[in-house]
C-alpha cells in the first residue's frame, strides 16, 4: 500500500500551479527574470561578464525573496509593512499606561498618614484629642 504524507496543518498547504510552484512564486520569479536577464545581456559587453552577473543577481534577489519568504503565514511585503508601521510611523510613547496597584496603595497609605498628622497637629494646637483621622480613614 502506498504511503502519502499528510501535513498536520492544512491551512499552510498551498496549491501548486506549475513546476511545483505557487502562482505567487511564478509571478515573482517571472518578474525577477524579466528584470535580471535583459540587464545581464545588455551590460555584459560594457562592464564585463562577472560584474554583469553580480548586477543581475542583485536585481533578481528581491523578487526571489518576495516569492519565497513567509513568516507566520504572512508574505514578505506584509511583514515589511508591519515593521515599517511599528518602527517609523507609530508614536514613540505609549498612549496607554497601566496602573500599578502597589503604587496606588502606597499613595493611599501616605495620604492617610498625612491626614492623621494634620489631625494630630490640630489636636495639639487646641489641646483636645481629635478622632478626625480615624473617621477619615473609615469613610474611605
Amino acid at each position: 500500500m502506498p504511503f502519502v504524507p499528510v501535513p498536520k496543518d492544512l491551512t499552510r498547504v498551498k496549491s501548486k500551479v506549475a513546476f511545483n510552484l505557487t502562482k505567487r512564486q511564478l509571478v515573482c520569479f517571472g518578474g525577477g527574470a524579466l528584470a535580471g536577464v535583459p540587464t545581464y545581456v545588455l551590460t555584459r559587453g560594457i562592464i564585463g561578464n562577472d560584474t554583469a552577473v553580480l548586477l543581475m543577481i542583485g536585481l533578481m534577489l528581491p523578487f526571489f525573496l518576495f516569492g519565497i519568504y513567509e513568516k507566520d503565514g504572512q508574505p514578505l511585503e506584509k511583514v515589511l509593512g508591519h515593521f515599517i508601521r511599528a518602527r517609523f510611523l507609530a508614536p514613540r510613547t505609549r498612549p496607554y499606561r497601566t496602573e500599578n496597584l502597589y503604587a496606588a496603595l502606597e499613595r493611599q497609605n501616605r495620604n492617610e498618614m498625612e491626614a492623621k498628622a494634620v489631625a494630630n497637629k490640630a489636636a495639639k494646637n487646641t489641646g483636645k484629642k481629635s478622632s478626625h483621622g480615624k473617621k477619615a480613614a473609615r469613610n474611605r
